[in-house]
């Protein structure tokens, strides 16, 4: 496909909304995060020409901040490439919460915030593995036939990280960078604990200046997200086109197919068509999307089975500081070690531990602390944030020379468990999710195992309860063999509807026991092959 004349209206922001409207496409990818960007990308080296629709910004790419829960102007937010709007829990049956979770509304959507982490799962978080069964019965699709997007993946975005000898799981194509002599001495401490800690997979390029843009914006092209690893590539074919600071407000359908996709953008609304859809809003809005587009079905687009917006599922977070021995030098914020000795644990699917690169200083204490409060009662204590940063100071002369890990533990499917369209504000997502008992007993099971493996007398648990991970939301769009069970196909297509597929973490069937960044690099790969090659037999059908 030759070069199109909007190509440098492209570069410097985006098509003009009426001109990607006149245009029919090959793709139209709705949302541009890990799994829109590298699904977009792939389809445009694919030969196809892709139109990304993104609710947020373009913004700077000289950016670098931090996303942020204290910024309260939406406008403001939206700019910065912050979802705009607070989400709104009921969490087992309890009064209704209103916070600013860590999601990101503008090229690279959420992943331009991540860490970076970029770890492969086990078999048996996608299949039944001897005495492990699997929750669900397995994925559709098994580990062996996932296991080549996941080495595709982890080229593209430049992983480099250690094979560990605990699972067998393999070493990334690029080395770590190597050890200061703090890390070194934190990594023969654990191992003379008996464990097998290992260099986190991380998926960075290390360009020259390399600031470890971990849990904010890279200035550079380093850090491998929705933005540097997809859209920005996907541009550079000269296939791709972007449409920034639109919403996409229905998708309308005829005869089984997704015929028009009415937008709005600048306060108006126009109507976009392509011969095939690919939605990556992520798992709390890609379900919102098609909940509010009831122009043929009440009860929403591709949602025969009642399943759209269920399965709701996030990660229990487990903080743990961890001071060094006696002698040691202190390795503090650090991003290098993982270990998965308790990833299975006594028969239980528990999962990761990382550590999580953050300082133990006052500052972020105190953000710790007032994302506590705002989630609990303590938000309307008067004075509560004050007292907040003065705790944080103590804490910091207490953590000063502790390593933070997190405990990443797996979440499982339940129906009830779901996000909806708000009643009142339709920019906040609605989630109703209820702790079950099985979850709680497996975190008591993951803490003990926790403290056992790093040695009780040098740790200390940081959480006060069960704290859900809200970045790493999963599971409302399930793929499935069963219709009557799942949303989609094992390709990842909707099963009420012939070019409707999804390419975001909403297609997990289970939430795995690690970071989900590289399954859904994974998947958006193996989404857009099964695209372009039903492209490509549709082509030659019609010659």
């Amino acid at each position: 496909m030759p070069r199109r004349s909007w190509l440098p209206s492209v570069i410097s922001g985006q098509i003009p909304a009426r001109q990607a409207a006149a245009q029919h496409w090959d793709v139209i990818v709705i949302g541009t995060g890990l799994g829109g960007g590298l699904a977009g990308r792939r389809l445009a080296e694919s030969g196809l020409s892709v139109l990304f629709v993104e609710k947020g910004p373009v913004g700077y790419r000289t950016e670098g901040q931090v996303l942020r829960s204290d910024l309260h102007d939406q406008h403001a937010r939206q700019m910065r490439g912050f979802w705009p709007t607070r989400i709104e829990t009921r969490i087992d049956g309890g009064r209704p919460r209103q916070f600013y979770a860590p999601i990101g509304s503008g090229v690279g959507g959420s992943s331009v915030f991540y860490a970076a982490a970029a770890e492969r799962p086990e078999r048996h978080d996608l299949e039944t593995v001897g005495a492990m069964q699997h929750p669900t019965g397995g994925w559709p699709v098994r580990y062996d036939q996932f296991s080549h997007y996941y080495d595709q993946a982890a080229e593209i975005m430049s992983i480099r990280g250690e094979g560990d000898a605990a699972s067998g799981l393999p070493a990334p194509p690029l080395p770590p960078p190597p050890l200061t002599e703090a890390e070194a001495a934190l990594f023969e401490d654990l191992r003379q604990s008996g464990l097998h800690p290992y260099r986190a997979h991380e998926a960075l390029r290390r360009v020259p200046g390399c600031s470890d843009c971990l849990g904010r914006k890279c200035p550079q092209r380093c850090k491998m997200d929705g933005r540097s690893a997809g859209v920005e590539p996907a541009m550079e074919t000269g296939r791709a086109a972007l449409l920034a600071d639109t919403s996409v407000e229905e998708l309308i359908e005829a005869a089984r197919r997704v015929v028009k996709i009415r937008v709005r953008h600048a306060g108006q609304d126009h109507f976009l068509s392509a011969q095939t859809v690919v939605l990556a809003a992520g798992a709390l809005h890609s379900p919102r999307i098609l909940l509010q587009s009831t122009g043929t079905h009440a009860a929403g687009c591709a949602n025969s089975s009642g399943w759209v917006g269920r399965g709701l599922m996030f990660h229990l977070s487990e903080m743990v500081a961890l001071w060094p021995r006696r002698g040691r030098l202190a390795a503090g914020a650090t991003r290098a070690v993982a270990f998965r000795d308790i990833y299975a644990h006594s028969g239980k699917r528990l999962g990761l531990v990382q550590s999580m690169g953050l300082a133990a200083d006052a500052g972020q204490i105190a953000v710790y602390l007032k994302e506590l409060i705002a989630r609990s009662w303590l938000r309307r204590v008067p004075g509560i944030g004050r007292a907040a940063t003065l705790a944080a100071r103590v804490g910091e002369k207490v953590f000063g020379n502790a390593t933070v890990f997190v405990g990443v533990l797996e979440d499982l499917p339940y129906y009830e468990n779901r996000v909806m369209l708000h009643p009142e504000e339709p920019d906040v997502p609605l989630i109703e999710y209820r702790l079950h008992d099985e979850l709680l007993d497996r975190r008591t099971v993951f803490r003990r195992a926790i403290r056992k493996a790093l040695g009780r007398g040098r740790t200390l648990l940081l959480g006060f309860g069960p704290d859900l991970n809200f970045g790493h939301s999963c599971g409302t769009l399930r793929f499935g063999s069963d219709p009557r069970t799942s949303v989609l196909d094992a390709d990842c297509k909707a099963h009420d509807l012939d070019n409707l597929y999804v390419a975001d973490a909403s297609f997990l069937p289970t939430s795995m026991g690690v970071n989900p960044g590289l399954t859904i690099a994974a998947n958006a790969l193996r989404v857009a092959d099964v695209v372009a090659a039903r492209h490509r037999a549709e082509s030659r059908k019609a010659v």
